[in-house]
């Protein structure tokens, strides 16, 4: 008997992005001691990629407040794993980021990346850091440039 569940209807609504073990990347590899190491999760029915943190005094500017530069590597890390929707291997060629208020390093932000359109080889993306009360504290836009196929695990 032929199966009729597409491929979309077999794959499950989520899936959770652990750091990889062999991975050195900062933000999201596993094999890198003074990186990050963020997991998110896929959401494939809304494909979006979603991420919990609670970054944590190391990762401050000053005043309890996080480092523009952190920021700005959440906001890559989400809107770069929004690729994995096209099964793609892609390299950050722009990143904006705008500051709204200020990020807390010890209170649960919520960070978020989904594409917006694809140009090409271009994939642009948009990512946002909100508090858990919905407030919108950064928000980022992204241009990648397609390299490959995503590898295979």
């Amino acid at each position: 008997m032929k199966s009729t569940e597409s491929a979309e209807e077999s794959q499950p609504a989520t899936v959770t992005l652990a750091p990889n073990p062999a991975n050195r990347c900062f933000g999201c590899g596993g094999a890198n001691e003074e990186g990050m190491k963020l997991t998110f999760v896929q959401d494939n029915e809304k494909r979006r990629i979603v991420g919990r943190f609670v970054l944590g005094e190391r990762y401050q500017g000053g005043g309890g407040v996080g480092h523009g530069g952190i920021i700005a590597t959440l906001l890559d890390e989400a809107m770069g794993k929004v690729c994995r929707f096209r099964e793609v291997r892609a390299v950050t060629a722009e990143l904006t980021v705008e500051y709204l208020k200020p990020v807390s390093v010890v209170e649960e932000i919520v960070v978020e990346g989904w594409e917006t359109e694809q140009k090409g080889r271009n994939l642009f993306q948009a990512g946002e850091i909100r508090n858990l009360a919905g407030d919108v504290l950064a928000r980022g836009r992204a241009r990648f440039v397609i390299i490959g196929e995503a590898k295979r695990v």
